[in-house]
């Protein structure tokens, strides 16, 4: 094809797009010029549908246009989930196309799919969670470009990493010398530490480009995709991250912190090598040289165009700043967002000085782990604090804490470690982005002037030197340690006198218990009422004297890390620390770093949630959400009558079960009197899957038997004897299938099984496939000992058991010589209304009854409850031995739950309110065609979201979006439904009548919302 006379040598128009599409594609639309720093790109609208059309400058190599098509056809094969433009084929079938321009050059055209979404250099500054899923996508990214390799890997360009020396011959273009040595400083580490690694670095094909304006971010804030591969180059894997970094970090208050939340999700994906983290900050300020080098470059080249100058200001204000901080501070932050010990050495250090506490000196003439102190609160507002400051001086201070210590006949006061104090202020106390640096790393030890210090170990003398000035530590000390494994540590003497620093000289070597100082007065120990600040410090990080005594609240884990507690020097046996509250950013990290990734969390902006009273969850700024998913707080959160009943007992005695107390045996006493006989022995655990394992155990250990009939999409537990009748679990993700001793019996779903609502005999119908399990499992010469089922069906969906189904499956399998397990973990006590347990609902009486989360309200407990022939054919010789299950203090707790359902008639209340719920949804259904079903007992009611009432199409992302939309109102819901497609609202039982008006007025509101929005996929 050759282009219109409207196209120059230089560019092509719109109309020129739209020629080239209609040609090439067969498809006719609109243009729209994109930015582009060598080729032409145009946004393509073809009807609801986008694209980006590339013409390609003359003189493009094919081969790397090829690996880059390549590449992305070989991501979206390996993991469609991560989003990358999709190459479209021309008529021909080819993904290359060509072009003739009218100087007579060729000219490669590619077509790609346009990816939704806004590039996040509009985000600045960016959030904790966009850096880290940024590392995520690429780390997924990596993942799947792993194993991917082209003809045209090895292509070489001044932009790559590799490059990076080649970068010193445009060091002249930098006029600036100061600048100029900041950036030759950056290559010339590059050269001294990169280089030497590199071979052991792992190497593959990477993107090399995820700059701020070729990264895609979705309406949740969150990455959403990546583009412009032209810069792909086979590299080492860690470059990917460094570049992302260099850009994530500019402009940013905590440059570090968004390096580390990159880092961090990247590592979630992708496991970064020690090797990897060691380097990384040198190949960001490698990145950032390459970049500032090519902009002095290009500006001599086209001296008129200030924009080159104009975009590298915010490269050249990050690369100095990076040229200030320690390195090894930067290793260890990276570390720790990668789940690692920030400080390698740290744990060793801390086993050699607990192994040794015995032998561990004290630091002056009292032993503070016996002698008594007078622990101080100097956080904001306190009464220590607000009466120290109400003094004119230093001397009415000293003589009020003097004072203060002499009426408590304490030797010595403690001013605690890791304490947030208001009285650190001024610009010495602010950090770069403005957060002030008020927690306290050390601990304070007031004592009078003149007092003498002592050695607590032995040591070589690191420094003696006066840090003198206003709120600085004065006359100093430090100590050098060295364990038996060689590791280095530290311990910092703050406050002395003048004196001190005529005493000792830096190599001297010191002994445990040695003289190495005395406390100073003010103002020549920096300005403080008398006090020795102790420190323990990991790594100097390079500061000589200038130690960092206090750190910002964002980096108190790492500050921490890296000085820990000295109490472990001191050994005072009161509680001398302070736990600082995390923010919902750092949680969410420590949470990915300590905690399982299969644990999941609630919401697309989780809640830190502070404080529970009755029917609400309160969050860390004091806002109160309606909780409607919580049925193991079964009397309400925090119940008065329930929490003093657990402080009472563990207040007296806490113990097992093998010695005699009053509570167990009431609780058993209790607990079977709710129940029909002949259930009356009772088997008291810590949760419900240790109550359905053990009915497991007695149900195999009565029958001989092994195999177990459980009911469709069923879940009992989390234990692995559990997950193996669990159907929810073993046919859900991650799970390996049924088990062969596990036969599975239809759900008895009127509204979506084989049998609908209406049906005659629908419960015992449904049934018959429980006797149909049986035979099966007979017919591989295998016998059933016992059917699991709950009372309602809750991760079913709140499918409520037709009339009969229990009678008739409990006869099938009590035919066969099996046992009849009725799981009320989720249902029981008096939540269904009618009845105290849901099995009752159906008429039957179950062999063996499981219990769990309402029995504690919150607290661990759990109960088996059988008849005295199971129980007694488990009593063969084997004991049955929980240490915790039955202990005074749940038993308490257990007994006070039954108080208050009864004293409070909470059976009759759920009853009531429930039947107002199912009236106000049934009512809201007739008028809102997105709820298919409405079903529950009591306070156990779900409702089923459909797309059509006559095909059933689950709505499932419908009902996340209204789960949102009502957390946003401050009411809580989940998903539940083999097809999540089911609202479940199971709340605390004293949930009220205006709490459910509140609940189905806040639900018409939203479902009117969604329908003028529908929700598409």
């Amino acid at each position: 094809m050759s282009l219109s006379a409207t196209a120059t040598r230089r560019a092509l128009s719109p109309a020129d797009a739209v020629a080239v599409l209609r040609h090439l594609y067969g498809l006719g639309g609109q243009a729209q010029e994109l930015a582009g720093e060598l080729d032409q790109n145009f946004l393509m609208t073809v009807g609801d549908r986008g694209y980006v059309l590339k013409i390609y400058r003359a003189g493009a190599e094919r081969d790397v246009l090829d690996l880059q098509d390549a590449a992305l056809r070989h991501v979206l094969a390996r993991d469609g989930s991560t989003a990358v433009p999709r190459p479209i084929a021309d008529r021909e079938g080819a993904t290359i196309s060509t072009i003739a321009a009218p100087d007579g050059t060729i000219r490669f055209v590619r077509l790609l799919d346009w990816l939704p979404g806004t590039l996040m250099g509009e985000f600045r500054p960016y959030s904790a969670a966009l850096l880290r899923s940024l590392g995520g996508f690429l780390g997924r990214l990596d993942r799947a470009l792993g194993d991917f390799r082209h003809p045209a890997e090895e292509r070489k360009h001044l932009w790559a990493m590799t490059s990076a020396l080649e970068h010193r011959a445009l060091l002249k273009h930098i006029g600036d010398p100061d600048k100029r040595a900041i950036a030759a400083a950056a290559l010339d580490a590059y050269e001294r530490h990169i280089l030497p690694g590199l071979a052991r670095l792992p190497h593959q094909i990477i993107h090399h480009d995820a700059n701020e304006w070729n990264v895609v971010v979705g309406s949740n804030g969150a990455c959403a995709g990546l583009i412009d591969f032209g810069d792909m180059t086979m590299g080492p894997r860690i470059a990917e991250i460094a570049v992302a970094c260099a850009y994530g970090m500019m402009a940013e208050a905590d440059p570090i912190a968004a390096m580390a939340s990159v880092v961090g999700g990247y590592n979630d994906e992708n496991p970064l090598t020690e090797l990897e983290l060691s380097l990384l900050l040198d190949l960001v300020r490698t990145r950032l040289a390459q970049s500032v080098c090519m902009s002095a470059w290009q500006s001599t080249r086209e001296p008129d165009n200030d924009y080159l100058l104009i975009s590298q200001k915010d490269a050249w204000a990050l690369l100095t700043r990076l040229a200030e901080i320690a390195p090894r501070f930067v290793h260890y932050a990276l570390r720790a967002a990668c789940g690692l010990p920030p400080q390698p050495a740290g744990t060793r250090i801390a086993n050699f000085l607990a192994a040794r506490a015995d032998s561990i000196g004290p630091v002056c003439r009292h032993n503070l782990t016996k002698a008594p102190v007078l622990i101080f609160d100097w956080t904001e507002g306190s009464t220590d604090l607000t009466a120290l400051e109400a003094l004119p001086d230093m001397a009415a201070r000293t003589a009020h804490i003097e004072a203060r210590l002499a009426a408590a006949g304490a030797v010595a006061g403690i001013g605690r470690y890791r304490e947030p104090r208001p009285v650190y202020r001024g610009p010495l106390f602010e950090t770069a982005s403005g957060e002030r640096r008020e927690i306290h790393l050390g601990l304070d030890v007031f004592l009078p002037a003149d007092e003498p210090i002592f050695s607590p170990l032995d040591a070589v003398v690191h420094a003696v030197h006066d840090n003198a000035g206003e709120g600085d530590y004065g006359p100093v000390v430090i100590l050098e340690h060295r364990t038996d494994q060689g590791d280095s540590f530290y311990t910092l003497y703050g406050h002395l006198s003048l004196e001190t620093l005529d005493l000792l000289k830096p190599g001297d070597e010191v002994v445990a218990g040695q003289h190495i100082g005395w406390i100073g007065a003010p103002p020549h120990n920096g300005n403080w009422v008398p006090h020795l600040h102790l420190q323990l410090i990991l790594d100097l990080l390079d500061r000589g004297t200038d130690i960092e005594g206090v750190a910002a609240a964002s980096a108190i884990d790492l500050w921490e890390a890296l000085c820990p507690n000295p109490n472990i020097i001191l050994g005072i046996p009161a509680a001398v620390d302070v736990r600082i509250p995390r923010s919902k950013d750092r949680l969410l990290e420590e949470r990915r770093a300590h905690l399982g990734r299969s644990l999941s969390i609630s919401y697309a902006e989780p809640l830190k949630i502070v404080r529970g009273r009755g029917q609400f969850l309160i969050d860390e700024s004091g806002e109160a959400y309606l909780d409607m998913v919580n049925n193991v707080a079964h009397v309400g959160h925090c119940h008065p009558r329930v929490v003093a009943a657990g402080q009472a007992q563990m207040a007296e005695l806490n113990t097992n079960t093998r010695y005699l107390h009053d509570n167990i045996v009431e609780l058993a006493r209790r607990l079977t009197a709710t129940l029909p006989a002949p259930l009356s022995v009772c088997f008291l655990v810590n949760s419900g899957s240790e109550a359905n394992d053990l009915a497991l155990r007695l149900a195999r250990t009565y029958t001989g038997r092994r195999d177990v009939v459980s009911v469709a999409v069923g879940y009992h537990g989390n234990l692995t004897s559990l997950i193996e009748i669990s159907p929810y679990k073993f046919d859900g993700p991650g799970g390996t299938g049924r088990p062969p001793g596990c036969r599975v019996a239809e759900m008895p779903d009127g509204y979506r099984g084989r049998l609908k609502y209406g049906a005659p005999e629908l419960g015992p119908r449904y049934a018959e496939d429980v006797a149909r399990q049986i035979a099966a499992a007979a017919a591989e010469q295998r016998q059933i000992a016992a059917f699991f089922c709950e009372s309602i069906l809750s991760c079913g969906g709140q499918i409520v058991l037709p009339p009969g189904y229990l009678a008739a499956a409990y006869d099938s399998v009590r035919a066969a010589g099996g046992v009849c397990v009725a799981d009320e973990v989720q249902v029981g006590f008096g939540r269904v209304g009618t009845h105290m347990w849901g099995f009752e609902t159906q008429g039957v009486i179950p062999d063996i009854v499981t219990m769990g989360k309402p029995f504690g309200n919150g607290h661990p407990l759990g109960a088996v409850v059988t008849t005295p022939e199971i129980a007694a054919a488990f009593a063969n010789g084997m004991e049955y031995f929980n240490t915790f299950g039955g202990n005074p203090v749940s038993a308490a707790i257990g007994l006070a739950v039954l108080d208050v359902i009864a004293e409070q008639r909470l059976q009759s209340h759920a009853r009531v309110v429930g039947e107002r719920m199912l009236a106000g949804l049934m009512a809201l259904q007739q008028h809102h065609p997105l709820i298919g079903d409405v079903r529950g007992l009591g306070l156990f009611v779900g409702f089923e979201l459909v797309r059509d009432r006559e095909t059933l199409a689950p709505a499932a992302a419908e009902a996340k979006r209204l789960v949102e939309a009502m957390k946003r109102r401050r009411i809580l819901l989940s998903i539940d439904g083999a097809l999540h497609n089911v609202i479940k609202i199971k709340p605390p039982l004293v949930f009220d009548s205006r709490d459910c008006d509140r609940f189905l007025s806040a639900l018409d509101e939203v479902l009117s919302e969604m329908s003028d929005r529908p929700a598409s996929g």
